[in-house]
C-alpha cells in the first residue's frame, strides 16, 4: 500500500469518525414520558351538574310574622336546638290584651242579659197563660188578653237576641285570642335555629309581596338532608328517580357520599346569562353518613346512567383529537386511532385500535410529544 493511500485511508476514517460524532453529539435526545399499561377495568357512564349544588335540609322553615311590631320576648339564639311547639319570639301585644280583656267582659255582660231578658220572659209566659184562662171565664176583655200575649212574645224574643249577643260575644272573645297568633312565632317542627334578624326591643318587619325581606328566625332540621344540584336541561331526559348517585362534598374531598334520585323537578330554570338547568334532588342512601354534615355545603352529583365491569379502558386523558392516542413501541411514539365506547371524565372504554399491555402516552402536555418522536420511559404509570 502506498504511503498516499495510507493517508488517504486514514483521512477518511478520521472524517467518517467526526461526522459520527457530530451525529452523535447533535442527535434529538429521547423525551422522558409517562405511560400507561392498557389494561381491562370498570367503565361507568356519568352525568354531573353544571353548577355547585346545596346540601339542603328536608324540613327547612323562614318564619316571620303576621305583622309587625316591636319585639318584646326572644327566647332562643342561633345555634339552639329547640323543640315543636316552642314559643321562639313575641312582639309587643298590650293592645291586643286589651281588647282580649274588652271582649271577655262583654261576653259576662251579655251572659247576665241572657239571665235578665230570659226571666223577665219566663214571667211574661206565665202572666199570658194567666190572661188567657180569666178571658176564657169571662173576667178581662179579649184585647186586654191580646195585650198581655203579645208582652210576651216580645219578651220571649228579647231573650233570645240576649242569647245571640253571647254568641257574638263569644265570637269576638275568640277572634281576640287569635289575634296574639299574628305576632308570636312557634316552633314548627324540632330543629337548629339557623339565623335571627332583630333583637329585643327592635320592630320586626314581615316580607310584603314582592319584597325580599330577610325573615325574623331560619329554622332547619338538620336530622335529614338531601343534596339538590342543576343539571343541563338537555341531560334531563336521562335523569329519573332512583338512579345510583356519587356526592362529592369540598368539605370532604377524600370521601364520596352514595346516593339515589330522590326528584327531578317538573320545570327548567333559566338564569340570566347562565345556561339553562333542571334541578335534581339526591338523597344520602345511607343518611347516618350524613350525620354531621352542614346545610349549606356545597356540593356536586355524579349520576351513574350505565356501568361495565370489564372492559379494555384508557385514561381519558390520554386522547387527543379524533380519537387518537399516542402508543410507545422500541423507543418511539405511534399515533393510533381506536373506537372508543362508553366514557367520562376519568376512562374511556376501548372497542378497537389497542390491546392489553400495550403502553400509551399519559404525559401529552410535553414539548415534543408528538408521532414518531423518540421517547423514554419516565414513570411506569399504573393507574388503578
Amino acid at each position: 500500500m502506498t504511503p498516499l493511500l495510507r493517508r488517504l485511508i486514514i483521512a477518511v476514517l478520521i472524517l467518517a469518525a467526526l461526522v459520527a460524532a457530530g451525529w452523535w453529539l447533535t442527535r434529538p435526545k429521547p423525551i422522558p414520558v409517562r405511560l400507561h399499561e392498557v389494561a381491562t377495568g370498570r367503565v361507568e357512564a356519568t352525568l354531573s351538574n353544571t353548577r355547585a349544588g346545596t346540601v339542603e335540609a328536608c324540613q327547612r322553615t323562614k318564619l316571620s310574622t303576621i305583622i309587625g311590631g316591636r319585639i318584646e320576648y326572644l327566647g332562643v339564639k342561633e345555634g339552639d336546638r329547640v323543640k315543636k311547639g316552642q314559643l321562639l319570639l313575641k312582639l309587643w301585644n298590650d293592645d291586643q290584651q286589651a281588647q282580649q280583656a274588652l271582649a271577655a267582659s262583654q261576653l259576662e255582660v251579655s251572659r247576665r242579659r241572657v239571665v235578665e231578658a230570659c226571666t223577665v220572659a219566663a214571667s211574661a209566659e206565665r202572666e199570658a197563660r194567666r190572661s188567657a184562662d180569666l178571658q176564657k171565664r169571662g173576667f178581662i176583655s179579649e184585647s186586654a188578653e191580646d195585650a198581655t200575649r203579645t208582652s210576651a212574645a216580645a219578651k220571649s224574643a228579647a231573650c233570645e237576641t240576649a242569647r245571640a249577643d253571647v254568641l257574638q260575644s263569644q265570637a269576638r272573645l275568640a277572634a281576640a285570642r287569635v289575634e296574639p297568633r299574628r305576632i308570636t312565632l312557634i316552633a314548627p317542627f324540632d330543629g337548629t335555629i339557623a339565623k335571627i334578624v332583630g333583637e329585643v326591643g327592635e320592630y320586626s318587619t314581615p316580607s310584603p309581596p314582592g319584597v325580599p325581606t330577610p325573615p325574623a328566625i331560619d329554622l332547619i332540621d338538620a336530622s335529614c338532608l338531601y343534596v339538590k344540584a342543576p343539571m343541563d336541561e338537555v341531560d334531563a331526559p336521562k335523569i329519573h328517580a332512583g338512579q345510583t348517585v356519587k356526592i362529592r362534598l369540598d368539605a370532604y374531598p377524600r370521601q364520596d357520599f352514595a346516593g339515589k334520585v330522590r326528584r327531578v323537578a317538573p320545570f327548567v330554570t333559566a338564569v340570566e346569562k347562565q345556561a339553562r338547568t333542571v334541578d335534581v334532588e339526591v338523597d344520602f342512601a345511607s343518611p347516618e353518613n350524613s350525620a354531621g354534615l352542614l346545610v349549606g355545603y356545597s356540593a356536586d352529583v355524579e349520576i351513574l346512567l350505565e356501568e361495565r365491569p370489564a372492559v379494555l379502558r384508557i385514561p381519558t386523558a390520554t386522547l387527543q383529537e379524533g380519537r387518537r392516542v399516542l402508543v410507545f413501541a422500541a423507543g418511539k411514539l405511534e399515533a393510533r386511532q381506536i373506537r372508543t365506547g362508553l366514557a367520562n371524565w376519568e376512562f374511556t372504554e376501548v372497542l378497537e385500535g389497542l390491546t392489553a399491555g400495550e403502553r400509551i402516552v399519559l404525559s401529552l402536555e410535553k414539548e415534543g410529544v408528538k408521532p414518531g418522536a423518540h421517547a423514554v420511559e419516565e414513570v411506569a404509570a399504573g393507574v388503578k
